[in-house]
């Protein structure tokens, strides 16, 4: 790792913690985690289990480094506060440390699973994709995140077979919700740097249609792609409560969501649509620990569930606002 002599110990370290963006890495482990318990039908061994869930936040770490390696010029007119436009991080840095988290993500896989391979370059080249191009053009960008997290769900799926035909059907019906899902939030996300994207001149969904044309299809978006799962539960899913439970929790926290975006909808601010997005990151946690519960122990489900949502949620609360606006809240 390269250290910045000008900047203290402390404050480069906390440059770097910013850069994981912690209350976003639980999302990526779950959703991989979720799709190898849907295809095992069970809980995996520990080590694959172990592998499924963190191989992902490693990559996704390093994707973040390279996102943001890219995007510094574009941080500069908005958000200078972020650790490369301040200048507690140097870009070589931010390409170096990713690369390390690439490393440490490539032995894991090869360790248990060289067949995963295949998906480092592949979530790589996305990465890269969305962050120096599709970005800036609006649906493409959406639709290059939504396959992000499809590569991440399948990665969990193919750590347990690579055998097509061992691999149950509904997995690729179920896939189709994470892809919906995360077009939408990344619409969502989008909402919060529509002032900074437009002077850069991206044209994205809320820059090029408006902040309400942008609100009003991401509330169609959602109720799609919580329709789709419900409609896939009800035909693939049939004694498991506790997993309808959890989506009736996440209904809830989408209801919360969509009233949230009346506000942002009728009075536009970067802080109203950035707890917009503070509700989806809670909610996917929700989604992805939903799918736990059609295979695993109750109470095994519901430890992992509320430990991610609290971590998530700590993280969020300490740092998302000073990642974004340059403000503690702690």
């Amino acid at each position: 790792m390269v250290i910045n002599k000008e900047v203290s110990l402390t404050t480069h370290l906390i440059a770097h913690i910013e850069t994981w963006r912690p209350y976003t890495v639980i999302w990526c482990g779950l959703l991989s985690l979720s799709g190898a318990v849907l295809t095992f039908q069970g809980l995996p061994s520990l080590q694959i289990s172990l592998f499924s869930l963190f191989t992902p936040i490693f990559g996704w770490i390093a994707g973040l480094y390279l996102a943001d390696y890219v995007d510094r010029s574009l941080d500069k007119i908005q958000k200078k506060h972020r650790p490369i436009p301040s200048g507690r991080m140097k870009p070589i840095e931010a390409l170096i440390t990713g690369g390390i988290f690439v490393l440490v993500g490539t032995i894991l896989t090869v360790w248990i699973r060289y067949e995963n391979l295949m998906f480092i370059p592949l979530s790589g080249i996305l990465v890269f994709m969305y962050a120096k191009y599709t970005k800036s053009k609006g649906f493409l960008g959406n639709i290059n995140r939504g396959l992000l997290a499809l590569s991440t769900f399948y990665f969990g799926v193919f750590a347990i077979s690579f055998q097509l035909e061992k691999i149950p059907d509904y997995i690729w019906f179920f896939s189709l919700i994470f892809l919906f899902h995360d077009m939408n939030t990344n619409i969502v996300g989008t909402l919060r740097d529509m002032d900074g994207d437009k002077k850069a001149g991206y044209q994205t969904i809320p820059v090029r249609y408006g902040i309400k044309k942008a609100i009003i299809f991401s509330s169609f978006l959602t109720i799609f792609w919580f329709c789709l799962t419900l409609f896939l539960s009800v035909l693939f899913v049939k004694s498991a409560p506790f997993y309808y439970v959890m989506l009736i929790i996440d209904g809830i926290i989408l209801c919360l969501i969509i009233n949230k975006s009346k506000q942002v909808y009728q009075s536009y601010s970067r802080m109203k649509s950035l707890d917009m997005h503070k509700l989806f990151v809670l909610e996917r946690i929700t989604l992805a620990s939903a799918f736990l519960f059609i295979f695993i122990h109750v109470q095994y489900a519901v430890i992992m569930y509320i430990s991610c949502l609290l971590f998530t949620a700590l993280f969020q609360q300490i740092l998302r606002n000073q990642y974004e606006f340059n403000k503690w809240t702690l």
